[in-house]
């Protein structure tokens, strides 16, 4: 298995003590194994991706492979209280992506079989994700997971979709599809590959950035009407409530088990792979992950695409997943 436990020496590292305070470094869980993850009384398991492997694949700007790391030191530093929930929480751990993050930063962008070499080594990502996914819902868990690229979706869905021996639903809020051609895998085909592959029954895009969507994808989409839906960003600029946008997707997808995937490309100047001028605020962020995250039939969070070397300014990253961890766990 490629998950790297977590022990009380990796948390101390990111925890900063305070006289009179308790950190949520020092209270929050840690298991050693597989088994006492098993038996822990614990909610949510909150993991890590540590890499940018399918940004590169999907020409996209690297620096997502930093954000589990700073997020970690800011999630660690909130107060342990009986609002944060540490008690009903576990610090899994990390995917061990370096063997093909160094293979993705050693690869010539110019060598003819490029695009195939670093889609390989995302495969080789996917394998280990929908691995530890797969063991994480299995020991009756929510995983929190924070990327990463979004190519962890595809990952995310097929862990799941095993764990619970059917296909499931997924929403996400993402200025882009991820609904590329089924070509080497990437960042953006993960939903795509998902859904071909019977993982993935119905998808909902939230706030959809009509500048960055092409027509193949479109008539990709359209085809599969019962299976796909999606809301504009233009459509809220325009004045439909964001609520009503929430409705939609739940209304559409949440009958059944289901995936939260949040991007953020789609907060407005947030540091990311894809950073916008124009997105939703972070409070808005905030609200969906509240709103679909306390839904009974949710079983994944993903957090993606965060690249704090685009931030910008110090800690933007880091304190902004920190805060959308803490709504989720919240509902402990």
């Amino acid at each position: 298995m490629s998950l790297q436990f977590y022990t009380s020496e990796d948390l101390k590292k990111h925890t900063s003590k305070r006289q009179g305070e308790e950190k949520f470094g020092d209270a929050v869980g840690l298991v050693n194994s597989w088994q006492a993850l098993e038996k822990s009384n614990a909610k949510y398991a909150i993991l890590g991706i540590p890499e940018d492997v399918g940004v590169r694949a999907n020409m996209g700007r690297a620096g997502a492979a930093k954000a589990w790391n700073s997020c970690l030191s800011a999630l660690c530093n909130i107060q342990s209280n009986s609002y944060t929930n540490p008690n009903n929480t576990i610090i899994l751990g990390e995917i061990d992506c370096k063997a093909q993050q160094e293979g993705a930063c050693k690869l010539d962008t110019k060598d003819p079989d490029y695009l195939a070499k670093i889609g390989s080594l995302v495969e080789q990502i996917d394998t280990k994700v929908s691995a530890v996914i797969t063991k994480v819902i299995s020991a009756n868990k929510i995983p929190v997971i924070i990327g990463g690229g979004h190519n962890n979706s595809y990952g995310n869905i097929k862990g799941t979709a095993t764990a619970l021996n059917q296909a499931i639903h997924c929403i996400n809020l993402d200025p882009h599809t991820d609904f590329r051609a089924l070509e080497h895998r990437h960042s953006g085909n993960g939903f795509r590959y998902a859904m071909q592959e019977g993982y993935l029954e119905k998808y909902y895009v939230l706030g959809l950035h009509k500048n960055y969507t092409s027509n193949k994808v479109f008539d990709a989409m359209n085809s599969l009407k019962e299976k796909i839906k999606y809301s504009f960003f233009e459509d809220y600029v325009t004045g439909t409530p964001f609520k009503q946008m929430l409705e939609e997707a739940k209304n559409f997808c949440t009958d059944k088990p289901f995936g939260l995937e949040l991007d953020m490309d789609a907060i407005q100047q947030m540091g990311s792979s894809a950073i916008s001028p124009c997105g939703f605020s972070l409070l808005e962020a905030r609200a969906y992950v509240s709103y679909f995250s306390g839904l009974k039939n949710c079983q994944y969070i993903h957090i993606c695409e965060g690249a704090p070397l685009h931030e910008l300014h110090y800690n933007q990253v880091a304190k902004a997943i920190s805060y959308l961890v803490s709504d989720v766990i919240s509902k402990a």
